[in-house]
């Protein structure tokens, strides 16, 4: 049997998150209080009770994304369920590649503490803005981009489906482009609540120093393909992995893509382990998709266990 992992990005983020598996898996509770231990505070308390505006901050709510992808990601694994092939939206990367073998999940946490903080500065000292258009297509959407590149800098920073494009960079040009996409027939055009133009060169500070972490960390070949953002392709070796990580931050999570390249595979099912539901709705709209699973409660592990136990290729 043949099953799919993906792994939710920030914006799935909420207080209460994780703390259903906390309670009630040993493996989940031996992820959090590991972290807690490792970071010197409780992200585990921040995570299940806020206040939330503290836990939407990029510094704390990559970390919690991350803990609660990787104890999800425990409670399948101790329960039989296993992919055979992995992707993650930006920060669930790094849940992917834990999941596929390719980096202990404490090493991962000491990079993502790395990332989250770097681009947290980045965002605070080049501010910018995103924004999500929905309904045109992806060529008309890079159109307006570059019509709005007098403004400042502004670029596409995320492909989520074939109806939403995510665009990031100096408010002015997300504005402007904005703007060009609602003249251009976009049936929707979102602002999104971030801190900062995340995927974008507003963000080349925080590559640089995530680079700089990444030289020194212990990774490998993973075991069963990782799809990965920038090219919506299966990771090779250490260096590819670190030289993608790298580019993720100021590069395009090319999602769509990844999520047809899963698709493409051929899996049974697709677990979204973690927070929210946003990966598994993108999933369900494309063509063929298979039986689509979002795990982050008890009882969603314990359905997983039933129906796909043994589920490694």
């Amino acid at each position: 049997m043949m099953l799919a992992f993906v792994f939710p990005g920030q914006g799935s983020q909420r207080p209460g998150m994780g703390q259903a598996l906390f309670s009630e898996f040993e493996a989940a509770r031996k992820v959090w209080e590991r972290a807690d231990s490792l970071l010197g505070f409780s992200l585990s308390d921040l995570a299940f009770n806020g206040p939330e505006e503290e836990l939407k901050a990029t510094r704390n709510a990559q970390l919690a994304l991350y803990v609660s992808e990787v104890a999800a990601l425990r409670c399948l694994q101790e329960a039989g369920v296993r992919p055979a092939i992995c992707a993650g939206h930006s920060i669930g990367e790094y849940a992917a590649l834990v999941a596929a073998g390719a980096m202990d999940w404490e090493e991962g946490l000491g990079l993502v503490r790395v990332r989250a903080a770097a681009m947290d500065r980045a965002a605070q000292e080049r501010p910018g803005a995103m924004a999500a258009i929905i309904g045109l297509p992806a060529e008309q959407v890079a159109a307006c981009v570059e019509a709005a590149s007098g403004a400042g800098i502004v670029c596409v920073a995320n492909y989520n489906s074939a109806e939403q494009v995510v665009i990031s960079g100096e408010k002015e040009a997300v504005d402007a482009a904005c703007t060009a996409a609602s003249e251009a027939g976009a049936k929707r055009v979102v602002p999104l609540a971030v801190s900062g133009a995340f995927h974008s060169p507003l963000m080349a500070g925080a590559a640089e120093e995530l680079g700089q972490a990444l030289a020194g960390a212990r990774l490998a070949v993973p075991q069963v393909p990782v799809i990965m953002n920038v090219t919506a392709r299966p990771a090779g070796g250490p260096e590819e992995i670190r030289r993608l990580l790298k580019e993720q931050v100021v590069g395009q999570v090319r999602w769509h893509e990844c999520a047809q390249a899963i698709l493409d595979a051929g899996p049974r099912a697709v677990i979204e382990a973690g927070p929210g539901k946003v990966l598994s709705g993108l999933m369900r709209r494309m063509p063929g998709a298979p039986q689509v699973v979002p795990v982050e409660e008890p009882g969603d592990v314990k359905a997983a266990a039933a129906e796909f136990s043994g589920g490694e290729a």
